[in-house]
């Protein structure tokens, strides 16, 4: 998968040296992890350009332990190296386009 996170190292580096960072940890048997993932792919591109989209896979358990992340699929928004939004299960995006657009604005525009 493109965008795909295969260690905590990357990660952690990512989130230091970007300024905006969605990590979307899934899990190949979710469902809905599977149909949120083209609706968050498509709020990123039409409305957040500049927010970094990757991808990691909760089988890597040493990333998503390290994150606290215990349920699939769950989305963090990183702004400047802090955690700022973190929504798990059912995901409304428009909520959550509204709650990055908040951040997104302060940082970009």
């Amino acid at each position: 998968m493109e965008n795909e996170i295969s260690s905590l190292d990357e990660l952690q580096q990512l989130i230091a040296d970007k300024p905006a960072i969605l990590a979307y940890f899934y899990n190949d048997n979710c469902a809905p992890c599977k149909s949120l993932r083209p609706k968050i792919i498509e709020m990123k591109e039409a409305h957040f350009p500049a927010l970094e989209l990757h991808f990691i896979n909760s089988d890597k358990r040493e990333i998503p332990s390290h994150f606290g992340v215990y349920d699939n699929p769950t989305l963090l928004v990183f702004f400047d190296r802090k955690e700022y939004i973190r929504v798990s299960k059912y995901v409304s995006t428009m909520q959550l386009g509204e709650q990055i657009q908040r951040y997104y604005n302060m940082i970009f525009n």
